[in-house]
């Protein structure tokens, strides 16, 4: 799959100016931003997302246009078909493991009312081996389990491309390297695309097939292994 982007964004705030103008393009099964925060990872990530929208440029994924100012293309987010995960998780509180997993079905079970024998439930609940916390609630849970959860709502909808906002920046060190290498291995054994943006070097080091570092609202350099 490849993924092509060239987007620029001003935006003003309280007497400041950011200018995001990015442009690169990557076939890679793992895509990582790499930068500092502030540098314009996350208005990226949200701009493929459908979150915010360019000023100019445009968006593909795979050949498909997402965005295109020029054609005055910009498809609705869940017109997309892209998974977001959100760096705090996003975790309905109110809801157990397995109704959160139903709800980022595309067409949804989360009324159902034992969402955990759902087969798409099923599938994914055994993938991520939450079968023991299914009927927790997020509170309930510890940090890896409630991420491996939000991957399990992520992909539950069968997504083109799952896009990571600092995926590992809530964990604490010892857990985060073993995060890293879960992703990895789920990320393999799944074959889901994904584009993931962190400030943190070993990050892109074990996740990153093609690992772009963003500085001031620009692409500097591209490094592949």
């Amino acid at each position: 799959m490849s993924v092509e982007l060239q987007i620029r964004k001003t935006l003003r705030a309280s007497g400041r100016v950011f200018d995001l103008d990015i442009a690169f393009a990557s076939d890679s099964e793992r895509i990582v931003l790499y930068g500092p925060s502030g540098s314009g990872k996350s208005l990226t990530l949200k701009a493929i997302a459908g979150l915010m929208t360019p000023d100019s440029g445009h968006i593909r994924l795979d050949g498909r246009t997402l965005f295109d100012a020029g054609q005055g293309i910009n498809l609705r987010p869940q017109e997309r078909n892209i998974a977001y995960l959100f760096q705090d998780y996003a975790l309905f509180p109110h809801l157990t493991v397995a109704q959160n997993i139903a709800f980022g079905l595309a067409r949804g079970c989360f009324n159902l009312r034992h969402p955990a024998s759902h087969p798409a439930v099923q599938k994914w609940i055994a993938a991520f081996g939450l079968q023991a916390i299914a009927g927790s609630y997020p509170e309930q849970i510890s940090g890896g389990q409630r991420q491996r959860v939000a991957l399990a709502r992520a992909l539950a909808s069968e997504p083109d491309i799952l896009l990571l906002d600092e995926p590992f920046a809530a964990l604490d060190p010892s857990l985060r390297q073993h995060m890293r290498r879960e992703l990895a291995e789920l990320q393999r054994e799944l074959g889901v695309h994904m584009l993931l943006i962190t400030h943190d070097p070993a990050d892109a080091d074990a996740l990153g097939d093609a690992v772009f570092e963003v500085r001031d609202g620009r692409i500097g350099t591209r490094r592949s292994p």
